[in-house]
Formats: C-alpha cells, sequence, structure tokens
C-alpha cells in the first residue's frame, strides 16, 4: 500500500443481498480489467464501517463505488461529492450507506480529509439474498465502471484495459470464494 497521499478506490456493499454487493464487483472489475497510471490502490471495502475514517484521512482522492438508494430508476448511476452525499438524507438506506455519510460528517471536522467522490447506482434489489446482481444491473454496469474511470480521469489518471475477467467471472469467483488476504489503510 502506498504513503499518505494518492488514490484508492473502495467498493463497498454486501455481496450476500444481491445489488448490495455491486460496489464490491465493480472495485474487483476494475482491478482485472485496468492498470492505471499512476498506480492507485482498489479495496474491497465489504461494510468497512469506521474503518473508512482511515482512508479518508490517509490519501488525497477517495472513490467509493456503491448503491445510491434514491427514488430514480434502477441502473440509473451518480457521481456525487461529499459535499452534496451529506446533504442528501434519502440515501441512507443501508447500513453501508449510513456509514459512509457519518465517515463524511466526522471526518469533515478534522484538519485533513481526502476529496472524496460517490459513485452510486440505484438498486433494483437489496433484499433478496443471492450473490448475484439483477438484471437491470447487469446491464447497466458498464454505466458505473465508466463514470468511474472519467472521475479517475479527472484527477489525471490513465487507465488502460487490459485482458482480465467479466462481470460474470467475477460474480462467480465470489460464489466460489478461495482465502485470499485482505488489504488495510495506510500499509
Amino acid at each position: 500500500m502506498s504513503e499518505a497521499g494518492g488514490t484508492v478506490v473502495i467498493g463497498v456493499g454486501n455481496i450476500l443481498f444481491k445489488d448490495e454487493g455491486v460496489g464490491i464487483y465493480a472495485a474487483r472489475y476494475l482491478e482485472e480489467n485496468f492498470a492505471f497510471s499512476p498506480e492507485i490502490e482498489i479495496v474491497d471495502g465489504g461494510t468497512l464501517g469506521f474503518k473508512l475514517m482511515t482512508y479518508y484521512q490517509c490519501y488525497d482522492k477517495v472513490v467509493i463505488i456503491d448503491t445510491v438508494s434514491v427514488k430514480d430508476d434502477p441502473g440509473t448511476v451518480y457521481n456525487l461529492p461529499s459535499e452534496a452525499l451529506m446533504g442528501l438524507g434519502s440515501y441512507r438506506q443501508t447500513a453501508h450507506e449510513v456509514e459512509v455519510v457519518e465517515m463524511l460528517e466526522i471526518c469533515s471536522m478534522l484538519d485533513k480529509i481526502a476529496d472524496v467522490n460517490v459513485i452510486g447506482i440505484v438498486p433494483e434489489d437489496i433484499e433478496s439474498v443471492d450473490i448475484a446482481l439483477s438484471g437491470r444491473l447487469q446491464e447497466r454496469f458498464k454505466g458505473l465502471i465508466d463514470e468511474t474511470l472519467k472521475e479517475l480521469q479527472k484527477c489525471g489518471i490513465e487507465a488502460e484495459p487490459k485482458r482480465g475477467a467479466s462481470l460474470e467471472e467475477i460474480i462467480e469467483a465470489y460464489n466460489s470464494p478461495t482465502m485470499s488476504k485482505r488489504r488495510g489503510a495506510c500499509g
């Protein structure tokens, strides 16, 4: 892991509740399918909660990929800067959505906080217990990835496509997990 500064992309969510896992799948998809210059950290954030605070303080730029539970068509993609996110009360529908905003609110009172954006997609189904994505989110997944790449490009980060894994292969890998080391913030 890099020292303080730089950029981190954090996929958050819970893969057990269908569309709620989209951030996790997107982070893995980026890691598998792109080489970034300059290098960035890509983290499977799961439901990090208070540990998000460390990322907000250690990096210059934090991009969180998640669901956004707002009243809009499933599959609609949003790019929300932290200021807009904190004012979006209706966004806080799931436990990890609440934690993302609560940590932003706490960190906004500190001396140093990263420039934070949430790239979110409106879920169709976050209640079914299934390691999968709904049809609508599968159809719109590329839009979520494209918006994330655009945000990174605004920071001067170029993405070079590489041969990796399809969305279907990534979801299948979560259905048949193997043990791997999880990364932590700031070293």
